[in-house]
C-alpha cells in the first residue's frame, strides 16, 4: 500500500471518528443540539401556543391547545376529544381547571374524571418538558453522561446522550439520538430503573421525531411517533399545527 493511500485511511478514520462523536463530551454533544434547535436563546423567554393533535390508533384523536408563557410562569391547556373538553390552568403556585366550560366541580365529579391540581401540574411539566429539548437538559437536577455513544438506531447511524435525574427530580434514564452532522434531535428514548438505578429494558418507550417546526426562532419538531421499547408497539402520534 502506498503511503498516500496510507495518510488518506488514516484522516478519513479519524474523520469518522469525529463525526460519530467519539470526541465529543456530552456537555458538548447537547450544546451542539442547543445550538442547533435554538440558535438565537429564544428558550427562557419562551411565550407561544401550540396546537397538538394526537392521533390514537383505536380511539378518537384528541386536540390540544397548549400555551407555555415562562417569563410569567403560566401554563394553559385546553384537549378536546370528541364532546369532552378540559381545560387547566397554571399561574405559579395556583390552578384552574373547568369541565365542558363548567368551573364548579364538586370533590366528588373531579375524582370521577380525573381533574386536580396535581394533573394540571403534571400535563404542565409534560408539556414543557417534551416541547422545550434538548434546551431542558440544562435544567438542575439533570445528570449528563459525558460520554458520547454510537448507535444505529432503525438503519439510520446516531450520536447517543443519556440523561438521568437526581432522585428529587425522577428515577427514569433518557437516552437522545441526534444527526451526527447536524445535531438535530431525530429520537428519545427512556427506560424504567430497578431499585439499584439499572435499566429496565422491557419497561418504557421511544419516540421517532420527524420534520419540524420553527417557533419562536426554535426548531420543534412536528411529528413524534411513540412506541413501546419491549415489543415497537405503536401507542400514538402527536403532530405539531402551528
Amino acid at each position: 500500500m502506498k503511503l498516500s493511500q496510507v495518510a488518506f485511511i488514516l484522516v478519513f478514520s479519524l474523520s469518522l471518528t469525529y463525526s460519530f462523536g467519539q470526541t465529543l463530551t456530552g456537555q458538548q454533544l447537547l450544546e451542539n443540539a442547543i445550538k442547533y434547535h435554538d440558535p438565537n436563546n429564544q428558550w427562557t423567554n419562551f411565550n407561544d401556543t401550540l396546537n397538538v393533535t394526537m392521533e390514537l390508533p383505536k380511539s378518537s384523536s384528541r386536540d390540544s391547545q397548549i400555551i407555555i408563557n415562562l417569563p410569567q410562569e403560566t401554563f394553559y391547556l385546553k384537549a378536546v376529544r370528541d364532546t369532552i373538553a378540559t381545560e387547566y390552568t397554571v399561574r405559579k403556585d395556583t390552578c384552574n381547571i373547568t369541565y365542558n366550560g363548567n368551573s364548579k366541580i364538586t370533590a366528588a365529579f373531579a375524582k370521577t374524571h380525573n381533574l386536580s391540581c396535581e394533573r394540571a401540574k403534571m400535563f404542565k411539566n409534560y408539556y414543557t418538558y417534551l416541547y422545550g429539548l434538548p434546551m431542558k437538559l440544562k435544567d438542575p437536577g439533570t445528570i449528563i453522561d459525558q460520554t458520547v455513544q454510537q448507535k444505529t438506531f432503525k438503519g439510520k447511524d446516531y450520536l447517543v446522550l443519556k440523561a438521568s435525574y437526581d432522585k428529587a427530580v425522577g428515577s427514569d434514564v433518557w437516552f437522545f439520538y441526534f444527526n451526527p452532522e447536524t445535531f438535530a434531535m431525530k429520537v428519545y428514548q427512556f427506560f424504567k430503573t430497578d431499585d439499584q438505578g439499572k435499566l429496565k429494558l422491557d419497561t418504557g418507550e421511544y419516540i421517532l421525531l420527524t420534520e419540524q417546526l420553527e417557533v419562536n426562532q426554535i426548531k420543534i419538531p412536528k411529528v413524534r411517533a411513540w412506541y413501546y421499547n419491549k415489543d415497537d408497539k405503536y401507542l400514538g402520534t402527536d403532530i405539531l399545527k402551528k
